[in-house]
């Protein structure tokens, strides 16, 4: 807005003193102050408004008006509430630096003047920032400009001062926009949390933008959704709009201008997704090979195919691994396949999996419930085991589990398996039936989100997901519904006293100083324990019923 509607509008009650040659300034924003020297707190282009509380002498009012018209503020308004009349040593300094005055007289609040130009300023900017979107929107789907959603979110934050961030369903940060003296960067449990909120709140149905209070401030959500008649389809793949600000007393024009931002951001969404329709195909063609049992030569050139696209420049040929997802939904009515391949595609492409920056060199295949990844390793330069150091399922889910288990709470679940690396094509049908393998332990765990490795497939629990649920009720039931009936007894806590020993290797020493008993308190708990299952301790078939009875309760 210009200085000189200020002077229009008669219910504040403004009078200028001087300046009028300068009333075509623009207003920027309001900046009350009575500091001395107001100078690091000034940008350009304010109205600033002082009761003259810093003027002690007249050599004081050409040092402030100086300041401020080297600060390039668009005008002062000074308070007659303090002197009365406004001081002529004022009146000549901003006029000597051609900065115009304003008296204010003391029946008006800075309140109210403060708020006249800010809510003119904001409605300005809005209607300045909606045409530069929808000028935007039109240059992206007619052809790619290469600005990305960067753009569109730095013009939030330079028309609307809104730090906004674009996030994956996992919370991975895809762009982000910077006020001065501030970064763009949201911390990463932060941005896990937020995306974890937005995807409680979709799943519920309510109405957005989802607000949210966390660390001191408060953050709206907005969806960048995929057309879909199933929610469930997209909602674990499509991106969200966090802005840094209440959106619960916004106008309905400031809405449809976040709701417009959006859009344009979807389009770079489907343009980024269309560029992985050749990783998939080339994923899809190496997975029908494999499971066809096509030989390991058509295999290896099927390979020599992908290495280039998924690691350019790569000199030697990469060692493999793939990963398995499988969705699921209570009741089985829609198919898992396309949102495990999405969820793979976005897990993988975390910053973390390869490496400080994010990476899209990943080729994810699906058929019916079933996602795979074909993951290429570079080569290392001097492997220790003949296997490259590969992907690992305890870190593959442990930034992402928190906000995709809120996506999936209620009537869906995600089970991961991770397979050893491979050196060539021949071991690429073992790597497959071994990540299968690992997702099947993963799935008898408990949780939404649960991934097991290669590595766990040599020990004993490779055998429990086999086991018939009838038969390993009855087995724990058998060893441990005697414990658990007099814990709930008599508090004896005889369950964490068995998990305790056996992790402690039947340390007596050991397993009484983790749980701070006396040994002797720990040897009657210990002989309680086998008095009442008929089971010794000290033999070592006996320790093995106990720990696999534990791990299959």
């Amino acid at each position: 807005m210009r200085l000189r509607a200020l002077l229009d509008t008669q219910t504040l009650g403004l009078r200028l003193l001087g300046g009028e040659d300068e009333l075509d300034r623009t207003v920027r924003g309001v900046m009350t102050t009575d500091l001395r020297d107001p100078s690091r707190y000034l940008s350009g282009g304010e109205l600033v408004l002082t009761g003259l509380a810093w003027r002690r002498d007249p050599e004081d009012s050409e040092r402030f008006v100086r300041i401020l018209a080297s600060a390039g503020v668009a005008g002062l308004g000074a308070g007659e509430a303090e002197l009365g009349a406004i001081p002529d040593d004022l009146v000549q300094a901003c006029a000597r630096h051609r900065l115009p005055l304003f008296s204010v007289d003391e029946t008006v609040s800075f309140a109210s003047i403060t708020e006249h130009v800010v809510r003119q300023v904001s409605s300005e900017r809005a209607g300045d920032l909606a045409a530069v979107v929808d000028r935007h929107r039109r240059l992206m789907t007619s052809g790619p400009t290469g600005g990305g959603p960067e753009v569109v979110l730095d013009l939030l934050g330079s028309d609307l001062d809104l730090r906004a961030w674009v996030l994956s369903p996992t919370g991975r940060q895809i762009a982000g926009s910077s006020l001065a003296g501030s970064g763009p960067e949201l911390p990463a449990d932060l941005a896990a949390r937020l995306a974890g909120e937005h995807l409680a709140a979709a799943r519920s149905g309510r109405r957005g933008p989802h607000r949210i209070a966390l660390g001191g401030a408060t953050y709206s959500l907005f969806p960048i959704r995929h057309e879909s008649r199933d929610l469930r389809q997209t909602l674990l793949s499509d991106w969200l709009l966090a802005v840094e600000a209440d959106a619960g007393d916004w106008s309905e024009e400031r809405l449809d201008l976040l709701h417009g931002v959006t859009q344009l951001i979807a389009v770079e969404r489907d343009r980024r997704d269309a560029a992985r329709t050749v990783r998939r195909r080339l994923a899809q063609e190496v997975l029908e090979l494999v499971q066809t049992g096509a030989p390991p030569a058509e295999i290896a050139a099927r390979l020599r195919v992908a290495a280039p696209v998924l690691l350019p420049g790569l000199g030697t040929a990469p060692h493999w691994q793939i990963v398995v997802a499988r969705v699921e939904w209570e009741g089985g009515d829609l198919p898992g396949g396309p949102v495990a391949q999405s969820l793979l595609e976005e897990v993988l492409v975390d910053p973390g999996t390869f490496g400080p920056e994010p990476s899209d060199r990943i080729a994810v295949a699906h058929t019916g419930d079933e996602a795979v990844a074909l993951v290429p390793l570079p080569v290392p330069d001097e492997p220790e085991d003949g296997s490259a150091d590969g992907l690992h399922a305890g870190a593959l889910l442990s930034v992402v589990q928190e906000p995709l288990g809120r996506g999936l709470d209620g009537d869906g679940r995600l089970t991961v398996g991770v397979s050893a690396s491979v050196h060539s094509a021949e071991g690429l049908r073992g790597a497959l039936e071994e990540a299968r393998h690992a997702r099947r332990v993963a799935a008898a765990r408990p949780g939404r989100v649960c991934a097991a490795g290669h590595e766990e497939l040599a020990s004993h629990v490779l055998l429990l997901p086999f086991v018939p649920d009838d038969v390993r009720r009855a087995f724990t039931a058998r060893l441990l519904d005697p414990l658990r009936d007099y814990d709930r007894r008599h508090r004896a806590e005889l369950i964490p006293t068995l998990e305790a020993f056996l992790d402690c290797d039947g340390s007596w020493t050991r397993c009484a100083t983790r749980l701070h008993l006396h040994v002797n308190t720990l040897r009657y708990r210990v002989g309680r324990i086998e008095q009442l299952t008929g089971r010794d301790l000290s033999r070592l078939e006996d320790k093995l019923d106990f720990f696999l009875a534990l791990r299959m309760s």
